[in-house]
């Protein structure tokens, strides 16, 4: 079966700046390799053979470094967006979508097994699949709890809550486009509201191994550190 991934290589990198002023997020390099070649040699090892991506900021950076796909043996292709459409928006404009694809953002260093991942999402029928991590968010302060008095009854200090999160990796079916508009922002949010609002849920797939998101300068330093130590985990 012939596999198709969409990768969202559009945004600023806002978040992780200074580092993004010359280089758009997605060619920041862990070891030898900027984060998105990392992304795309994983997917050619689990036999995605067809790569769109969806471009906008210093797009012709990213072309000029990707090419048509030959050096990795699949097919690389793009989709420039004019304006930001945030996560799913982009979706509308690429008109040669399958019924199953893989969606996911370039800036995520993770040793998820995308081809498992894209054939449980195939075999459920499933409208939209998350993969989704455990994380702990810690407070940075002192938690008061009061009473109706306004008396302290309880304290609780820098205490931790575990969250389930997406990981940034989705799998959708191409009916999900009939949702999404024309032409405007419109991200993986406002989508996942509808499909509750519709009772149409998604499905969620925990991933237990490693996963980062290195949109933030303590996550990216924590990538570039933690690849090296265990770059089996995502080269093979």
């Amino acid at each position: 079966m012939s596999k198709r991934a969409i990768i969202l290589a559009g945004g600023k990198g806002t978040r992780l700046k200074p580092y993004t002023v010359v280089l758009p997020k997605p060619l920041m390099p862990v070891g030898e390799h900027p984060i998105m070649e990392v992304i795309i040699k994983q997917l050619a090892s689990y036999g995605f053979t067809h790569i769109t991506l969806a471009v906008n900021h210093q797009a012709d950076i990213i072309k000029a470094f990707f090419g048509n796909g030959e050096k990795w043996n699949l097919k690389i292709d793009y989709s420039l967006e004019d304006k930001p459409l945030s996560t799913m928006g982009p979706l509308k404009l690429i008109k040669d979508l399958p019924d199953n694809f893989l969606i996911m953002n370039g800036d995520i260093l993770t040793d998820l097994n995308f081809g498992k991942f894209y054939d449980e999402h195939y075999v459920s029928k499933n409208i939209f699949t998350v993969s989704a991590a455990k994380r702990i968010q810690m407070t940075e302060y002192g938690v008061l709890i009061k009473n109706d008095g306004n008396q302290l009854v309880d304290f609780k200090e820098k205490p931790k809550e575990n969250f389930l999160v997406s990981m940034g990796v989705y799998m959708a079916n191409k009916k999900i486009l009939d949702i999404i508009p024309d032409n405007q922002a419109y991200g993986f949010d406002h989508l996942m509201l509808e499909l509750i609002k519709q009772k149409n849920f998604a499905n969620i797939k925990e991933h237990n191994g490693y996963w980062l998101d290195i949109g933030r300068p303590d996550d990216y330093a924590q990538a570039i550190e933690e690849f090296e130590q265990k770059k089996s985990l995502f080269l093979k």
